[in-house]
């Protein structure tokens, strides 16, 4: 079975591609530049026809927008599209990115006309096996330097979510779990939801990180425009949506998966605890700065 991996150097592609690599599959990384080496690809996300000619002979692609305007995301969302009915692969696994695509209720849920949406409904139509693995918020951004710096110098996790916001936190490696799953198992399909039940409030996520550095943290609430303040240096003009992206948040009354479709139902998979994410991603050192 061969597999084609998009975002396969980046933060979430990246754990699925050594994954399936480390396990001796036939993976090959699509990069929109040439690669060497029998592990690449070229797939040029902005074009149909070179997405259509990467996935040719492929059995399963995973595939995630990347960041960018909506009205490029939505152009490449078609391009993947496009290829993918060219192409025909067996099986196609998608990832949401964090973005909300099954609580049709909630204030969190993507558009019908998004990007995430156009390309989820576009691979459902095709008739290809598919399954969308849907996360919610990243464990990794609490390892962004204003984050995490003053977990060590001061003992707080500060965050731009209420104290009480129960979040299905997970990490890129329990997505990685899920989806080097979905992508041969072709019996799950639908949305599958990635990350704990229940949700963990900001003080379950500190004792997590206490446990992991052997000292007291509190969790302390910001506001998303204070939040917004620390990254503006880090981000420039892109702080502005980060900050409305959590503003988003701030109002929601929580952000979790549905238990009957989680990957812990489904398939068995259990996301890991934040002491072992911190574990596997920092060892027995402090955040970076």
């Amino acid at each position: 079975m061969s597999f084609i991996i998009h975002g396969a150097t980046g933060a979430q592609g990246a754990p699925l591609f050594e994954r399936l690599k480390a396990a001796g599959k036939s993976v090959k990384a699509a990069s929109r530049n040439s690669l060497n080496g029998e592990y690449a690809v070229t797939a040029d996300i902005a074009s149909a026809t070179s997405l259509s000619k990467a996935y040719d002979g492929a059995d399963a692609i995973f595939v995630h927008l990347p960041q960018a305007p909506e009205e490029v995301r939505l152009s490449y969302a078609n391009n993947i599209v496009s290829a993918i009915g060219v192409a025909r692969p067996s099986r196609v696994v998608i990832s949401t990115s964090g973005s909300v695509v099954d609580s049709p209720n909630s204030q969190l849920q993507a558009p019908p006309t998004s990007a995430i949406m156009t390309l989820i409904n576009g691979v459902k139509d095709s008739g290809i096996s598919n399954a969308v693995v849907a996360p919610r918020l990243y464990l990794e951004n609490l390892l962004l330097p204003m984050v995490s710096a003053p977990v060590t110098e001061e003992g707080a996790l500060r965050y731009p979510v209420r104290s009480d916001y129960a979040v299905s936190w997970s990490s890129h490696s329990d997505v990685a779990k899920v989806s080097e799953r979905l992508l041969q198992d072709a019996t799950v399909t639908g949305v599958v939801g990635v990350g704990h039940l229940p949700g963990l409030v900001g003080s379950d996520l500190a004792a997590g990180f206490a446990r992991h550095f052997g000292r007291d943290v509190k969790f302390e609430s910001l506001t998303p425009q204070a939040f917004g303040d620390l990254i503006e240096p880090f981000f420039g003009p892109a702080y502005a949506g980060v900050v409305g992206f959590y503003n988003l948040h701030w109002q929601a009354p929580a952000n979790t998966i549905d238990p009957s479709t989680s990957a812990q139902a489904l398939m068995g998979l259990e996301p890991d605890s934040v002491e072992t994410w911190l574990a596997n991603s920092l060892g027995s050192s402090a955040p970076n700065r």
